[in-house]
């Protein structure tokens, strides 16, 4: 079995659109839509067609996309079942859970409310991929528009519980803005500071600072750290459980 091909690009003010490849099979899909000549002149450039879109959630900026490519392409829409009144054109619906085939590569859609109350996350299993959507940003995670500090958290422990070497996108490049934030939470961790730095001289040589493994996300992220003692500490929360942790931290990242 050939190894994905992963293409990264720039869509509308600060998303990121993907594609994702397979050459022994030659098909393609798109994670989520953002914009449709985005995608086409990505596609163009790769010399690729588009056979599916797999879709995390239903907002706008990931979803605009869907009903021109599906018509040009003929693409496959696939997506939550239960959110198929929020998220146009789709033709397979899964389940929180689910295995989806993409050509020989399995996808297993992980359940991640918080966000939105229908998000998933991509798991491409034996590929190592992940696809976090508005769940997961480098540094950071995303506003909870409908779901709870709970299951935002549980969100996090499910993306905690993958491998280390799974390496992440997401749907938007929000690391510098993160990475501020972050270095208010723990001063001490070498490791974020170390993560500073990358996305700095990243971004100052105008590249993009995903991926990034999951590993370095556990070990400076402090939307999944919301368990250690560090940060409990350095929060004053030092008796507070997780998810009173994880919402302190999301409630001074809303106001930051």
């Amino acid at each position: 079995m050939e190894k994905l091909e992963v293409y990264q690009f720039d869509c509308l003010d600060d998303n990121f659109g993907v594609l994702v490849h397979d050459p022994e099979i030659g098909i393609t899909a798109s994670i989520d839509a953002p914009d449709e000549d985005a995608i086409n002149a990505a596609l163009a450039q790769k010399g690729w067609t588009l056979s599916h879109i797999l879709v995390t959630h239903h907002h706008f900026d990931h979803v605009d996309g869907i009903q021109p490519l599906k018509a040009k392409w003929g693409a496959i829409v696939v997506a939550n079942a239960d959110d198929a009144r929020r998220i146009p054109g789709i033709d397979i619906g899964v389940k929180p859970g689910d295995y989806f085939s993409f050509g020989l590569h399995k996808v297993d859609f992980i359940n991640a409310p918080g966000h939105t109350i229908g998000h998933l996350i991509l798991h491409f299993c034996d590929d190592g991929l992940l696809f976090t959507g508005d769940t997961l940003f480098s540094l950071g995670c995303g506003r909870m528009f409908e779901g709870s500090a709970d299951e935002m958290w549980q969100s996090m422990q499910a993306i905690k519980a993958l491998p280390g070497e799974t390496m992440i996108w997401c749907g938007h490049e929000y690391t510098k803005a993160n990475a501020d934030f972050a270095a208010t939470i723990e001063t001490d961790n070498e490791q974020l500071q170390q993560r500073i730095g990358e996305v700095s001289s990243l971004r100052a040589a105008g590249k993009p600072t995903l991926p990034v493994s999951l590993a370095s996300e556990m070990a400076t992220n402090p939307f999944l750290r919301a368990d250690k003692a560090s940060v409990k500490t350095a929060l004053g929360m030092a008796d507070a459980s997780d998810v009173e942790t994880f919402a302190e931290i999301r409630k001074r990242k809303d106001n930051f």
